[in-house]
């Protein structure tokens, strides 16, 4: 059964939104404009529909679903262009302006958006569509494989809030997977050793390829049994035991070897996981956010034509609090963070409280 919370903007309000970003286009040359990220929180709240302000703002306040979806907006396929064949490679970047002033707009009503220089040069709005050889990677990018469903960056004691998904082009109809931490229930002992910092979570490719390649490198492979010991240990379970947070990136995650109980609670939690994964497909114009600390997300797979026609969506990622990733940003008001050195940041932050 579909629970998703859906917000449709009326006809009235879809008017407004685009008077709205009319003007905003007009303004800001693109959604990574400074002043258009200091100015957005204060267009949103003046300008949105109060139906659509409401929506969001009961998702970040009383966590009302672990994701919602806004439709309605509708995008203009041939304003928009082919999709790229690679992220880099728009041919008309300001042909999505609209779509990523409005993604951004409501992202910034959840908290503030930011990047990561190790990801698409360190932009802050992402293209996610299907790269030619990539077809199988474990990405954004990939298409012939199913993306394996996990928390954002789970690798990263800064990772996001929410994530962002706004879809431009989905002729196949080919869903995003989403399952929720809430509708798990687990036995006492497992929820209990899921709780304990006995879990390895380490970068996945798509950071480690674009941090090598920056610094001249050859492209790392996937992370071997050795490999292991560059992440800090931590839990993947956390928060409010009643109804917990969670961290988890089985493809990229492992217990503490030797640690059975903990194996076997992992197994526990990804069985369930899996078993509540359903289906969420978003046509052109329509956005879903997703809350990173309360349910996973992943990609069927599905066949790339690489003809202009494939699925391409829009992302962004957001904190509630990018205050706590000062250390990682080159100014206070930097919104690009710089992931080196995982494994420290990771101890530090346990030891400084800065970790949840």
């Amino acid at each position: 059964m579909d629970t998703t919370v859906t917000y449709t903007l009326t006809p009235a309000e879809r008017d407004r939104v685009d008077r709205l970003l009319g003007r905003l286009r007009h303004t800001y040359a693109t959604a990574e404009d400074p002043r258009f990220l200091w100015a957005a929180r204060g267009e949103a709240y003046r300008h949105l529909p109060q139906g659509l302000l409401d929506f969001l703002l009961a998702f970040h306040h009383r966590e009302s679903s672990p994701w919602v979806v806004v439709r309605g907006l509708g995008v203009d396929d041939e304003r928009i262009g082919p999709t790229p064949p690679h992220w880099g490679r728009q041919a008309d970047p300001a042909s999505t302006a609209r779509e990523e002033l409005f993604l951004t707009l409501l992202g910034c009503l959840l908290g503030d958006v930011f990047g990561w220089s190790t990801l698409q040069h360190g932009h802050l709005v992402h293209n996610v569509l299907p790269i030619r050889d990539q077809e199988r990677e474990q990405s954004g990018h990939g298409s012939l494989a199913d993306l394996a469903w996990h928390t954002e960056d789970g690798f990263h004691p800064f990772r996001c809030d929410y994530l962002g998904l706004m879809a431009m082009r989905n002729d196949g109809l080919i869903p995003t997977t989403v399952s929720a931490i809430d509708e798990v229930r687990l036995s006492p002992e497992e929820a209990a050793i899921l709780r304990e910092p006995y879990f390895l979570i380490y970068p996945d490719n798509e950071h480690l390829q674009q941090e090598t390649r920056e610094h001249g490198y050859p492209r790392r492979p996937p992370p071997g049994p050795d490999q292991w010991s560059d992440a800090a240990p931590s839990a993947v379970l956390f928060g409010d035991p009643r109804r917990p947070y969670l961290r988890i990136d089985p493809y990229y995650m492992t217990p503490m070897p030797g640690n059975e109980e903990a194996a076997s609670g992992l197994k526990a939690l990804t069985g369930r996981l899996e078993a509540g994964l359903r289906d969420l497909v978003l046509a052109p114009g329509d956005l879903a956010f997703v809350d990173n600390y309360r349910a996973v997300h992943g990609r069927r797979a599905f066949p790339p034509r690489y003809d202009g026609r494939d699925r391409w969506l829009k992302k962004v990622t957001v904190t509630r609090d990018l205050r706590k990733s000062r250390r990682v940003r080159d100014g206070v008001d930097g919104r690009v963070l710089h992931p080196a050195e995982v494994a420290r940041l990771e101890l530090e932050a346990e030891m400084t409280g800065a970790r949840p």
